[in-house]
């Protein structure tokens, strides 16, 4: 499905975080200490360089279009999940294994409801 332009360059940054979760994930299952290490550094550096300033655009220019009550619960899950993957920092800031792999879990997964179930809502709401 073909996105609209206004989401198309949000939609773009979804694979570069889908790329991380899927490293984060396999250092994760390592067991390698540096490669944990390394991966939660390019986590924390993605995150500050790329995921905030995407969080911050969606939270600001797109769940604000999502007026009405059947979509609040989508605003609500995407706040909730930006807010998981915010406090997951502190873990990778520790070179956490488990917190690593949690934040690739929680990150592929909150961008596959992104793309499956809020960009669809966003875009019926931009047609009305």
């Amino acid at each position: 499905m073909k996105r609209s332009a206004f989401l198309q360059p949000l939609s773009r940054e979804h694979h570069g975080a889908l790329s991380l979760a899927s490293a984060c994930a396999r250092a994760a299952q390592s067991g390698d200490a540096a490669k944990i290490a390394e991966t939660c550094e390019r986590a924390v550096r993605a995150f500050a360089v790329e995921l905030e300033p995407h969080f911050r655009i969606e939270e600001r220019s797109l769940l604000p279009r999502l007026l009405d009550a059947e979509a609040q619960p989508l605003v609500q899950r995407t706040l909730d999940e930006h807010r998981l993957l915010r406090a997951l920092l502190d873990g990778l800031g520790r070179n956490d294994a488990e917190a690593l792999a949690e934040f690739g879990a929680q990150l592929a997964a909150h961008v596959r409801f992104e793309e499956r179930t809020l960009f669809p809502a966003i875009e019926r709401a931009l047609e009305v």
